[in-house]
């Protein structure tokens, strides 16, 4: 890397060794705030990424494995993403904060609620009318287009819900 490139990702223990050195580190975890109450790196602030405020300077930017943290650099054109994220940080063994609260991540709610639209889909499709098999197609489409494009707007929803915040 030269004189003129910035860095824009780091690992979990090269941060875990900034943090030890000592350094004025902007760090912040973009996840909900239930998701933060979990589990977050200590010296982490949160700021979920629907509520993040454009950031001029150089932050570290967190999340559980990286593609929200990634979103964040839109908002944040010189952040440094924490690659692995959160997840990233616990496997390498460096120290978290934990709530004994137990949370849901995002990814497993919308897993939860993509499923079970799809099973009451199929279920009222086969019961009540063919029509409701369209509830299951849509779930699916709308599933193949997250995949695709990076969007997800059942976790944006879900993010929303009185249980994240």
């Amino acid at each position: 890397m030269n004189a003129t490139q910035e860095k824009t990702s780091v690992t979990a223990r090269e941060l875990y060794h900034l943090l030890l050195e000592g350094r004025a580190i902007e760090l912040i975890d973009v996840r909900t705030p239930a998701e933060f109450a979990a589990a977050h790196i200590p010296q982490a602030r949160n700021e979920p990424l629907d509520r993040l405020w454009p950031h001029t300077g150089p932050v570290y930017l967190v999340c559980r494995s990286g593609a929200r943290a990634e979103r964040a650099t839109g908002k944040c054109p010189q952040g440094i993403v924490v690659e692995g994220g959160t997840e990233a940080w616990i496997e390498a063994g460096l120290p978290v904060d934990r709530s004994p609260r137990k949370v849901i991540s995002l990814e497993r709610q919308v897993r939860i609620a993509a499923g079970t639209l799809v099973l009451v889909g199929a279920i009222l499709g086969w019961l009540v009318h063919p029509g409701f098999f369209g509830l299951s197609a849509f779930v699916g489409a709308g599933l193949i287009f997250a995949g695709v494009t990076d969007f997800c707007g059942m976790a944006i929803l879900l993010s929303k819900m009185w249980w994240n915040q």
